[in-house]
């Protein structure tokens, strides 16, 4: 039997060891974070103190600002520390951490876009019922439910993680804590959260792309059925411009 040892520090290998190459990916990775953070801040700046901003257009797009901020803000700064300072370790908490919390945003993020999606079919194809279907306490009480639909999606996995035990190596093959890596590395039989893992990420996609794709067809059609006529009546106002000429 494998000797188990409680691991209290991991090792993040990183993208590369080539200076040049971290050079550039960190210059890469702070411009971007950068005018990421400063943008989405923007963003939601504007829609605290401007009234004009207070649609639910507006309230979720605040929402989505500030769960990028949040995203990015799990796992890019540590990093550029990485980076800069040559340090790769990471402790079993912070590790435990940054993997709930990048997927806790990365899962909200994708059920608010489907949410977001549903407002511009409602706004574009019902427009006289906009008002009453999204008012500012449904928003509310929608953005509550992507929030809590992603903590119910990742718990499970992420609980089931915790009791991993690591036997022979604390390397982890990448920039993060990601879920893929680490339960390579782990000596535990990991076929049961590995399935947990895909069937929650199907789940998510696939929710999520169908409320995409048909708000969209349904938006598409819509604007298709108002351009057709207006297209016939041009087309009748040129031809009957052209015989008037002639």
């Amino acid at each position: 039997m494998k000797n188990q040892t409680a691991i209290t520090t991991f090792i993040l290998l990183g993208l590369t060891d080539d200076v040049q190459l971290q050079i550039l990916l960190f210059v890469f990775l702070f411009l971007s974070y950068t005018l990421s953070l400063s943008g989405n801040l923007t963003i939601i700046t504007l829609t605290l103190i401007d009234s004009h901003l207070k649609t639910p257009m507006y309230l979720f797009l605040q929402n989505f600002s500030f769960l990028e901020i949040s995203f990015t803000t799990a796992c890019v700064p540590r990093f550029l520390y990485s980076i800069s300072s040559g340090d790769k370790s990471i402790t079993y908490d912070a590790c435990a951490s940054q993997l709930l919390f990048t997927d806790l945003f990365a899962v909200a993020e994708f059920f608010l876009l489907a949410t977001m999606s549903y407002d511009r079919y409602v706004a574009i194809c019902k427009p006289l019922h906009y008002m009453t279907i999204t008012n500012s306490r449904i928003c509310k009480n929608v953005i509550l439910f992507c929030w809590v639909a992603a903590l119910i999606i990742i718990l499970p996995p992420i609980s089931w993680g915790l009791g991993l035990e690591f036997c022979d190596s604390n390397i982890i093959d990448h920039f993060c804590c990601d879920a893929s890596p680490i339960l390579k590395i782990s000596c535990s039989d990991t076929w049961l959260i590995e399935q947990m893992v895909i069937v929650c990420a199907v789940l998510t996609f696939i929710i999520t792309l169908m409320c995409v794709v048909l708000s969209y067809i349904y938006i598409i059609k819509t604007v298709l059925r108002i351009l057709f006529p207006l297209h016939l009546h041009l087309c009748q106002q040129v031809k009957q411009a052209f015989n008037d000429s002639i």
